[in-house]
């Protein structure tokens, strides 16, 4: 079978953001001044940011929502997107995951309240691979799954017996984390590395994994950061890693090949928000490497589409077509 696409699984939820006129203190009283919802979790900024790049080819959804109007809602957003969503599972007995974010307006600083909902009952036994004719499997988010996070039958975790899954059904897997401790990263993803073809993560993920200090005093490490992607390629069979900070990536590919991109120099006029640029990232990456470009216009593109989604208070919304989002990038320049 002729694969292509990139289907996104796992983690999929409601963001219901909120801004308010200071940050409270207990057993008082803020104002919210304006509300908005959007879709969020790798499973949907994935999916989404794929489509409004253009992607050429298909882009499926799979994951679990509740029968409620945040489900209702990420089905919408499929449907206006033209993601395929036959492998979204509603069930009644769980709620869609959600996250409430609250942003004080004199700070501009965020706070979030999550609610794990579906997430909490997902198991290995809800991803089936065998109807899906796409090329990668993205899934997220380790960490955040009560089940998928802890043993499963005689696999380390839930997540090792889905990549598995993934591999046996013949595709190619990636998997996106999330910026906890860094003893859990490594517990959680570590034991993964085998089963993954390509890993896109932060300056501060990768150094979890690898134990460099990637990060000091919030300011990434570019050196750090490539000496963190050349320990994972030592130390996986990864066909390619790709660490991203605010300044610039290092990607790298089996071959030896390696690319260091500055990124785009965006106006502080333009940003809105930052959530879900680095899922806008993996998704220029991603579609650059099902599309076989080369190294560094991936690494380009990644950069673009993260640029453009900085325009919204949403994860995905402000992508544009990649054309588009690489022109958006040469009119701001790139840093130096």
């Amino acid at each position: 079978m002729e694969r292509s696409g990139i289907l996104c699984a796992g983690a999929w939820c409601v963001d219901h953001n909120f801004r308010i006129e200071h940050w409270p203190e207990e057993e008082s009283l803020a104002k919210i001044i304006t509300e908005s919802f959007h879709g969020g979790c790798p499973g949907h900024n994935m999916s989404s940011a794929l489509k409004r790049l253009g992607a050429p080819f298909p882009v499926e959804g799979m994951g679990l929502l509740g029968d409620d109007a945040d489900g209702q809602f990420l089905l919408r957003i499929c449907d206006d997107l033209g993601i395929e969503r036959s492998a979204l599972e509603i069930r009644h007995s769980v709620k869609t995951a959600r996250t409430l974010a609250m942003t004080a307006i004199p700070t501009g600083k965020r706070t979030f309240f999550y609610s794990g909902g579906a997430h909490a009952a997902q198991t290995p036994d809800d991803f089936d691979f065998s109807k899906t004719s796409a090329r990668i499997a993205h899934l997220g988010l380790p960490g955040v799954h009560e089940i998928l996070d802890v043993p499963w039958k005689d696999e380390a975790s839930g997540w090792i017996a889905v990549l598995k899954k993934a591999r046996a059904a013949g595709l190619k897997t990636n998997i996106e984390l999330v910026s906890v401790a860094p003893e859990i990263i490594r517990a959680a993803a570590l034991p993964m590395l085998p089963w993954l073809d390509t890993l896109i993560v932060n300056d501060f993920e990768a150094g979890a994994l690898v134990n460099i200090e990637t990060v000091k005093s919030g300011v990434a490490n570019a050196r750090a950061c490539r000496a963190a992607a050349e320990r994972l390629m030592e130390t996986t069979i990864l066909s390619l890693v790709a660490v991203h900070f605010p300044k610039g990536a290092v990607a790298m590919t089996r071959d030896g090949t390696v690319v260091e991109q500055p990124s785009v120099n965006v106006p502080q006029s333009e940003v809105v928000g930052s959530n879900g640029a680095g899922d806008c990232f993996a998704a220029g990456m991603l579609f650059g490497h099902h599309e076989s470009w080369n190294l560094k216009q991936a690494v380009r593109l990644a950069h673009a589409s993260s640029a453009a989604s900085l325009r919204s208070a949403s994860t995905t919304e402000a992508v544009l077509p990649w054309k588009d989002c690489l022109a958006l990038a040469e009119k701001w320049g790139w840093r130096t």
